[in-house]
């Protein structure tokens, strides 16, 4: 096949494609109209989330000249990664393009990753690191929450809200997983986990982890609304994608305390390629925006930049991943 990739990926997934015979061509800056205008002669396409794959890119990846001399095994579309929010898998799938992403290879990175902006949340690791080392020592004010006995909710079982459960399992917790399939359930992260409805989380949740796609149901999901539908207090943990939270309710709960503390590897203010929110035109619009900036000086608020699955392991077990899932199109 021959192949073309619209972003950087591991090395191996290019050379392990080139060692089975593929030809690999890279692409990381042309617009999209000018990839689109090449795309016919192209089995392939490997992305993380540059580029929106809507109906024309797709109608351009199908349309007729087929490559001379060669026979098209079968075209597809791979994310490097888990979210497919910016394909049109539907659309794709309806004209014979497969869609295949590889949320397995950095499930474990982001579940060690939610674990450990919740663990800093609670014990104030963050904050106390930027007090001693601006000469501040305060143990008093830094009085840590144990996580033991506490009860997490993970909205969302799939690959992350499993691994997520799997690294808790043994820190003494209870938990409560909801996912609108409540038959997903992978056999490493099932454990002590008890599959409950979205109510009885609602009733029982201290911390409540989301493990959720981007789509038009989940957009907005977490508002004023469903915040205030818990009986406790809680915690809240954001892994899945920005906009999934409406910050302006966010912020309005953590005003009120009806949100303890917030832990947000993504915001809603991120670009498509989730690569920065510094941007001119974003620069322009989070200068005045409060929320933003109540988000950032706030003491229970813990922000990274979209890393949670960005380890250097995942990286490699994502290409590993697509490499047997495009080699099973070839059959």
């Amino acid at each position: 096949m021959k192949i073309l990739f619209l972003d950087s990926a591991h090395l191996f997934l290019k050379q392990e494609l080139e060692r089975q015979g593929h030809v690999c061509e890279e692409d990381f800056f042309s617009s999209k109209a000018e990839i689109e205008a090449k795309l016919s002669n192209y089995d392939g396409v490997v992305l993380r989330s540059r580029i929106i794959i809507d109906k024309i890119f797709i109608d351009r990846l199908v349309s007729i000249p087929s490559p001379i001399g060669r026979v098209r095994v079968g075209q597809f579309i791979a994310r490097v990664g888990a979210g497919m929010e910016h394909i049109d898998v539907a659309y794709a799938e309806s004209k014979g393009v497969k869609c295949i992403s590889s949320p397995e290879g950095n499930r474990n990175a982001v579940a060690e990753h939610a674990l450990g902006m919740l663990l800093s949340l609670l014990n104030n690791i963050s904050k106390a690191n930027a007090e001693v080392k601006a000469g501040e020592w305060k143990r008093e004010a830094n009085r840590g929450t144990e996580l033991e006995g506490k009860i997490v909710g993970i909205i969302g079982y799939g690959n992350t809200g499993s691994a997520f459960a799997k690294v808790l399992s043994g820190l003494g917790v209870k938990m409560l997983a909801y996912d609108n399939d409540p038959s997903l359930t992978l056999p490493e992260g099932k454990g002590n986990v008890e599959i409950v409805s979205l109510k009885e989380i609602f009733e029982k949740a201290d911390v409540v982890s989301l493990h959720l796609p981007l789509t038009e149901e989940t957009n907005y999901l977490v508002d004023d609304t469903f915040i205030n539908k818990f009986k406790k207090n809680i915690c809240l943990i954001n892994t899945s994608r920005g906009p999934i939270v409406k910050t302006a309710d966010l912020v309005k709960n953590l005003k009120s305390r009806k949100v303890l503390g917030a832990c947000l590897d993504v915001i809603e203010y991120e670009e498509t390629s989730f690569e920065a929110v510094d941007s001119t035109t974003k620069n322009q619009e989070l200068t005045t925006n409060s929320d933003w900036k109540y988000l950032k000086e706030s003491q229970n608020v813990i922000l990274t930049p979209h890393i949670a699955g960005w380890s250097f392991q995942s990286s490699e077990k994502m290409a590993r991943i697509l490499v047997e899932k495009i080699a099973e199109l070839c059959k």
